[in-house]
C-alpha cells in the first residue's frame, strides 16, 4: 500500500520557520517526482516546490529563496523547510508523488 504521510505543520509567527517532512513509500520515493503543494481556503491548490529523484528542485515564484526542498533517501522521505513565513503561506500542506497524495498537515501564520 502506497502511503505519504506529512508531519510538522503549526501554529508560527510571521518571521517564523517550520520545517515539514513527508514519509513516502520506497516505489514511489525512488521512482517518482516529488512534490509540495498547498491550498489555502477558498483556493485552488497550487505548486509549491518539487524535487527529482536525482535531486533537482524546482519552486513557485511565491516561496524562492525562503522555502527549501530536499529529500533524505535512507529515510524515504522529504522536506520542506519554510523560513521567513508570511501569514498568506497559510495553507494545508500536501505531499504528491505520481497518483498518490498525503493528507496533508495544516500551516497557520499568525501573530
Amino acid at each position: 500500500q502506497v502511503q505519504l504521510v506529512e508531519s510538522g505543520g503549526g501554529l508560527v509567527q510571521p518571521g517564523g520557520s517550520l520545517r515539514l517532512s513527508c514519509v513516502v513509500s520506497e516505489t514511489v520515493f525512488n521512482n517518482k517526482l516529488l512534490s509540495w503543494y498547498r491550498q489555502a481556503l477558498g483556493n485552488q491548490r497550487e505548486l509549491v516546490a518539487q524535487i527529482s529523484t536525482g535531486g533537482r528542485t524546482n519552486y513557485a515564484d511565491s516561496v524562492k529563496g525562503r522555502f527549501t526542498i530536499s529529500r533524505d533517501n535512507a529515510k524515504n522521505t522529504i522536506y520542506l523547510q519554510m523560513n521567513t513565513l508570511k501569514p498568506e503561506d497559510t495553507a494545508v500542506y500536501y505531499c504528491q508523488g505520481g497518483e498518490y497524495w498525503g493528507q496533508g498537515t495544516q500551516v497557520t501564520v499568525s501573530s
